[in-house]
């Protein structure tokens, strides 16, 4: 089955396609495109939070998701005083 694991910073992402066998979890996608070693506190599948050992199907986008830089009402705040 094809999959695509995706991490993303500010103004760059890294994004790799992979073909696993029926079966595959989160786990094995991200240990597979070698993206384990970062820095993720959370994985998704189009947006939808899940776990490490979530089955995946043909055509599933995992997202690695990274710890927030801000709090957002802090960053909101900034931008109004600007």
């Amino acid at each position: 089955m094809r999959v695509e694991v995706i991490r993303a910073w500010p103004r760059r992402h890294e994004s790799k396609v992979l073909d696993l066998p029926a079966g595959a979890t989160v786990a094995d996608a991200v240990a597979a495109a070698g993206m384990g070693d970062e820095d993720h506190v959370g994985v998704a599948i189009y947006g939808e939070k899940v776990d490490a050992a979530h089955a995946l199907r043909e055509g599933d986008r995992v997202e690695l998701l990274r710890r927030l830089t801000m709090d957002p009402k802090e960053a909101r705040r900034r931008r109004a005083v600007k």
